[in-house]
């Protein structure tokens, strides 16, 4: 609420006038974190797709039909389907579909039922970005984008 106009209001309290600032300067070196850009360097960035996240939904329903030792593995498996798959889409520019989680399960050997040591492989794969993209990194691009049998891509 504001003072009353006839109740003293010491010197510090008083509302000073603002001062305009400055424009800025045309040539002025933007901060570096401000710059929006995609890096092109041969870094391990990937490769951009639409809605790259979906390829985890399909692999999840993929694996969950697979017959594993220890259901705990499921996890593991869902993630380097859905990374692999991921890839594929975003080779061909395109979001996910069952054809890309069908080539990935090709590639990397998960049909049912999935050997122990294969499914181990995978084991852990969600705690460790590295581990994640040193696996999407071993497939080859032309692999990829060979099609599989059954798939609808």
């Amino acid at each position: 609420m504001a003072q009353p106009s006839f109740a003293p209001v010491p010197e510090a309290g008083e509302v000073r006038p603002t001062v305009p600032t400055q424009p800025p300067e045309i040539g002025r070196a933007k901060n570096p974190g401000l710059l929006r850009h995609v890096p092109r360097s041969p870094g391990r960035y990937g490769n951009p797709a639409p809605n790259e996240g979906f390829a985890l939904t399909l692999a999840a329903r993929a694996v969950a039909d697979l017959e594993v030792e220890h259901a705990h593995d499921r996890e593991g498996l869902a993630l380097a389907v859905g990374l692999v798959a991921a890839k594929r889409a975003s080779l061909i520019g395109r979001g996910p579909t069952r054809g890309d989680v069908v080539r990935a399960m090709d590639l990397l050997g998960v049909r049912s039922p999935v050997p122990g040591a294969l499914a181990r492989r995978f084991r852990g794969l969600s705690h460790s970005y590295a581990a994640q993209r040193d696996l999407v990194d071993t497939v080859d691009g032309a692999d990829l984008l060979v099609p599989s049998e059954g798939s609808d891509s």
